[in-house]
């Protein structure tokens, strides 16, 4: 913990605001291995170039589909009430404008005469059925479980009943709107820049010039390919044009296109059961964060695609401009610390799911960052991860490597909620940094204070947020803009041109 950051956090209060319109998007971060435009006079329309995977014997339909393939496809298909950048700020897209009406109370009102590609209207009984597909969904249900409902107020507006007040709800309003039409439909229909077709018995993607968009990649084809190994290769070889990968194991694969990394609010951290054992006191849990050298973690374990852990919420919020942990490893506070707790014996197991190497590779760093500092550390790997999550959650450890998604919002509910799916170890009643986060999202106290009872306490240690990955042919050209929860950001500027 950094004491003058702390300090400074104390002399201010963190002030959100609540805008009633909606703000221009943010430029993304450069490509890592972007290509420049050529400079034409004219660029051809071009309908058999692009080509994209899929997964044929998944649903097309967002709210049922299960695989990455057909995820990463709805984000051409279907527009979002908003869309968020690479910091996470929040834009309009379907809507107009939105506003608190009270703490739990998010009315979002949609632009006029908007229509779905089929020439339908959309209408705020489109938002209110996509939004109750959404919550039973595996992929959506749990990002939206911070809002209890939702009911059309008219046939523009909808009223978002939230579970606890939220200034930043409309950020969880990314989930896609899809007509309700779409029901008996032969595809799901969306008001996006694509629409799904059936050309020549080929599902391909055709541009939707009914809002306007006129891209020079008017078709775009689909290549089955569910394997994600196979993906990987299909890139690498030209069968597809552009893929996205989570990086969520194989980080150091050889990726021979290009690609350009994007931001994700996923977590990596330290679990500590603070109930029994050495992580039942506060100066273990202290020595264990200071032991930590978070730069080498994201370097040596995720191949430097990650972004270190500088406070709890992502590094690219607004929320994270005060750094509370160090970057590398402080051995003089953790050995204090240690000393300062009173215990003589300092054995520690550590639990990790065995079947992904990044994780396994970041808890033996782990280990031997704790062993440095005096602890005996018993590293257990868990063969499969229905045992690691089992010893989870019936709290059989003492600390656990894990991974969270944060929702877009960066609720910490995870930990401090009593139904949270990262709240094992901690015991939310009686955690005094559970009790300060619920005084300041319920706006009874600053940031700085939770911030403070958060390091006072570390009932958890955030590590580092990984990176996901654009991967795109060479032979592309126009200027990769793309995020994680858009890869086409830019779409309409691409082309081919051969040589």
């Amino acid at each position: 913990m950094k004491t003058k950051s702390i300090l400074i956090l104390l002399c201010f209060a963190f002030i959100v605001s609540v805008f009633t319109a909606c703000s221009s998007e943010a430029p993304s971060e450069a490509a890592e291995n972007k290509t420049e435009p050529k400079s034409i006079s004219s660029i051809p329309k071009d309908d058999t170039s692009f080509k994209l995977c899929y997964t044929q014997s998944d649903s097309l339909n967002p709210y049922e589909c299960e695989t990455q393939n057909n995820q990463t496809l709805s984000q051409l298909v279907f527009e979002s009430l908003f869309s968020i950048d690479e910091h996470y700020k929040a834009s309009c897209s379907i809507a107009k404008k939105y506003e608190y009406t009270n703490s739990k109370i998010l009315r979002v009102t949609i632009q006029d005469g908007l229509i779905f590609s089929d020439g339908t209207s959309l209408t705020a009984d489109d938002i209110t059925y996509s939004f109750r597909k959404a919550v039973k969904s595996s992929y959506w249900g749990s990002s939206l479980s911070g809002i209890s409902s939702c009911y059309a107020v008219s046939s523009d507006t909808v009223d978002f009943q939230l579970e606890y007040p939220n200034s930043y709800a409309h950020n969880l309003l990314i989930f896609p709107i899809m007509s309700q039409s779409s029901e008996t439909s032969e595809y799901p229909i969306g008001s996006g820049r694509y629409y799904f077709a059936n050309e020549k018995e080929e599902i391909v993607l055709k541009a939707n010039e009914k809002n306007g968009f006129s891209p020079y990649l008017t078709t775009i084809h689909l290549e089955n390919i569910p394997a994600s190994d196979s993906i990987d290769n299909a890139v690498n070889i030209g069968n597809v044009n552009l893929i996205f990968r989570d990086l969520s194991r194989d980080s150091a694969k050889k990726i021979d296109s290009n690609y350009k990394l994007v931001n994700m609010n996923n977590l990596v951290y330290i679990g500590i059961n603070n109930k029994v054992g050495l992580g039942a006191n506060s100066y273990i849990r202290k020595a264990i964060n200071s032991a930590i050298d978070r730069e080498l973690l994201t370097k040596s374990a995720y191949s430097g695609f990650a972004k270190t852990a500088k406070t709890i919420f992502n590094p690219e919020f607004e929320l994270s401009t005060t750094e509370i942990f160090e970057k590398t490893a402080n051995t003089n506070a953790a050995k204090q610390a240690m000393l300062q707790s009173g215990l003589s014996n300092f054995t520690i197991s550590l639990l990790v799911n065995g079947t992904n190497e990044d994780r396994v590779t970041c808890a033996k760093l782990i280990k031997q960052q704790l062993e440095n500092v005096g602890f005996k550390v018993h590293l257990s790997v868990a063969d499969t991860y229905k045992s690691y999550e089992k010893q989870i959650r019936k709290e059989k450890f003492d600390l656990y490597l894990g991974e969270i998604k944060i929702t877009p919002d960066m609720s910490l509910q995870h930990f401090f909620s009593s139904k949270g799916s990262a709240r094992f170890g901690i015991n939310p009643k009686k955690s005094a940094a559970a009790k300060e986060y619920n005084k300041y999202i319920n706006g009874e106290t600053d940031l700085g204070s939770f911030l403070i009872s958060f390091s006072e306490e570390m009932p958890f240690i955030p590590v580092l947020y990984r990176q996901g990955m654009i991967c795109f042919s060479k032979e592309m050209n126009g200027d990769m803009q793309g995020t994680s929860t858009d890869c086409f950001k830019n779409i309409e500027n691409w082309y081919f041109i051969s040589e």
